[in-house]
């Protein structure tokens, strides 16, 4: 190549390049007269502004007696974390899980993993650690440990009342019974700090641009009496241990306003130790369960033929002298009996006698009161989890459906509706809708929601039910099936229940469902209570089983509320819990 050729050469490329920066100049003074001078300057400012985050503490769950025990409460902890990249940089995990595997609780493989992370800055070694546990690991001096403030629920009252008030994760939120229902109400509203930052990354408090005021969470305050849900929940553990039940439940209810006093349901298990729980401790069998009540129902078929006017206490049936066969099926009585009026029917419970005044009752006037008593739809309990029921369309019965049904088989209740019955009876006929929750209230004092009693509905008129509440205390005196439900000087009304278990689709001739529900004083009444034990053994009668564990806590109760017998009414005393002779 000549040298004038690679001069020409030269020329092109400075030629080029000279016209690439100029194009490149110009793509500039575009990009620049185009930009938005607010937005970069919002940008700049972005730098040196800072946003916090206030947390609040979680409202408390109260009792509605008049010292408003606490039930749930945030307590003050610390947080347990470590920087694995300094750890491992220092060759120090090993020595340090050991060193502190002595002061708290953890999975040592578990941290030991996450400590060995040569990229992470963060990590836990544990959470919700009591302030004196953490000022111990504090003293330790240990390089790359570290501690925050943080809170947890606490339960001053451990397994107390477990399944209605649930627990709150390890992220702060509710997640079963009322933590879960009243989430809403108890996290509160963390508030907002955003402001400007100074060149040493100090906040300049008259640049502050926005503060949004934390709002505490509000308390909740229950219905619930903790001194008579201990009593409950003692009575039902002895008695779970002297009987060898499965499960149980006990629902003490205010009759006049459907407020509930106490609802036990074992098994149960510590919210402050929920991750250790089984999902049948969890479980609120009083109104998640449902089960066939077996003689107890009788109640409620027996009320509307009175109500309906088809039968009289008086009136007379041939009970078959305790076998009868009917739609092609036997149905027996525990006791043979030959005749027997309708109050005597109740009073020793016959399954024979019950059936023909169902027939006598018909089923669409049957159907109609078993749904004016709620039987097969919620009550509408201020509770997650409550069930329907099972009850079956009245056009889907059978030919003998009806005198099923009546003693408690093919229908499924929940303790909740089966208490409701007896409650409605007691309330002169009038199905109140039953609550938990009294009130909330918010960390300034004001009141953000309160329960008031709500009447749902008439399910039999008032004569109807002041007659079977004199029929239901016969129950409880000598002759009965209830008389272990008896409390010294007042009369008590209620029905006992033994139904089979339906076990792979048949009835078994070992595993009970044992019950009792009631109320007093008859004459007057002010609590109902319903008690039911699931499998006990070797006793498996709600007369034998469940009978003197409503006489024991309603005795206690009645101290308690202050609650006097009526005038003229005669001492009732208990029998002792027997070991023979059962009644149903």
């Amino acid at each position: 190549m000549s040298t004038e050729t690679r001069g020409s050469t030269r020329c092109v490329i400075i030629v080029v390049l000279l016209g690439l920066a100029m194009v490149g100049l110009v793509i500039r003074l575009v990009v620049l007269h185009l930009e938005n001078p607010e937005q970069d300057r919002a940008t700049a400012a972005k730098t040196r502004t800072f946003k916090q985050t206030l947390s609040v503490p979680r409202g408390r769950i109260l009792d509605g007696s008049s010292s408003a025990g606490i039930l749930a409460l945030n307590i003050g902890v610390k947080d347990i974390w470590a920087d694995p990249s300094l750890l491992m940089a220092s060759n120090l995990v090993s020595r340090t899980v050991a060193r502190l595997s002595t002061l708290l609780e953890f999975n040592v493989a578990e941290v030991t993993e996450r400590l060995c992370r040569t990229n992470s800055r963060f990590a836990y070694i544990a959470r919700s650690v009591p302030e004196e546990k953490a000022d111990e690991v504090a003293s330790l001096k240990l390089p790359g440990i570290h501690r925050d403030d943080a809170s947890t629920r606490s339960y001053p009252q451990n397994l107390l009342l477990c399944q209605v008030l649930g627990f709150v994760n390890s992220d702060g939120v509710g997640s079963w019974g009322l933590e879960q229902l009243m989430e809403k109400y108890l996290k509160g509203s963390p508030g907002l700090i955003e402001s400007r930052l100074d060149g040493r990354r100090r906040e300049m408090m008259d640049r502050r641009i926005r503060e949004v005021p934390a709002k505490d969470g509000a308390d909740v305050v229950l219905t619930i009496d903790q001194n008579l849900q201990y009593m409950v929940e003692k009575a039902l553990d002895s008695a779970m241990e002297r009987n060898r039940a499965r499960a149980a439940f006990v629902i003490m209810q205010r009759i006049r306003t459907g407020e509930i006093l106490a609802m036990a349901s074992r098994p149960a298990f510590d919210p402050n130790r929920y991750r250790e729980a089984r999902d049948p401790q969890k479980i609120n069998r009083a109104i998640s369960h449902t089960y066939e009540p077996g003689s107890t129902f009788k109640v409620s078929v027996i009320a509307g033929a009175l109500d309906a006017g088809v039968v009289k206490p008086e009136t007379m049936f041939d009970t078959e002298n305790g076998r009868w066969l009917y739609q092609a099926r036997i149905l027996r009585d525990y006791h043979a009996y030959t005749r027997l009026n309708v109050a005597d029917i109740l009073k020793k419970s016959s399954n024979i006698g019950a059936a023909k005044i169902a027939i006598m009752l018909g089923n669409q006037r049957m159907d109609q009161y078993l749904r004016a008593f709620h039987v097969g739809s919620k009550l509408g309990i201020d509770l997650p989890g409550e069930e329907g029921g099972i009850y079956p369309p009245v056009a889907k019965w059978a030919p003998i459906s009806s005198s099923r049904i009546a003693i408690g088989q093919g229908v499924s209740v929940t303790g909740l509706q089966m208490l409701s019955i007896l409650c409605t009876i007691a309330n002169d006929g009038v199905v109140m809708k039953p609550f938990i929750i009294k009130q909330v209230v918010a960390a300034d004092g004001t009141v953000l929601l309160r329960r008031q009693p709500e009447a749902l509905r008439r399910a039999i008129r008032s004569d109807t039910a002041a007659l079977m509440c004199s029929l239901l205390a016969r129950v409880c005196e000598e002759g009965g099936t209830g008389t272990k439900a008896g409390v010294e000087g007042f009369r008590v009304a209620g029905k006992t229940g033994t139904a089979q278990k339906v076990i792979g689709g048949h009835y078994s001739e070992t595993d009970y469902m044992a019950s009792f529900v009631g109320f007093l004083p008859a004459e007057n009444p002010e609590i109902g209570m319903i008690v039911v034990f699931d499998e006990p053994q070797p006793l498996h009668t709600g007369g034998a089983v469940s009978a003197p564990v409503f006489g024991e806590i309603a005795e206690q109760a009645v101290r308690y509320l202050g609650i006097l017998p009526a005038e003229g009414s005669a001492p009732v005393h208990r029998a002792a819990p027997s070991t023979s002779n059962e009644t149903f």
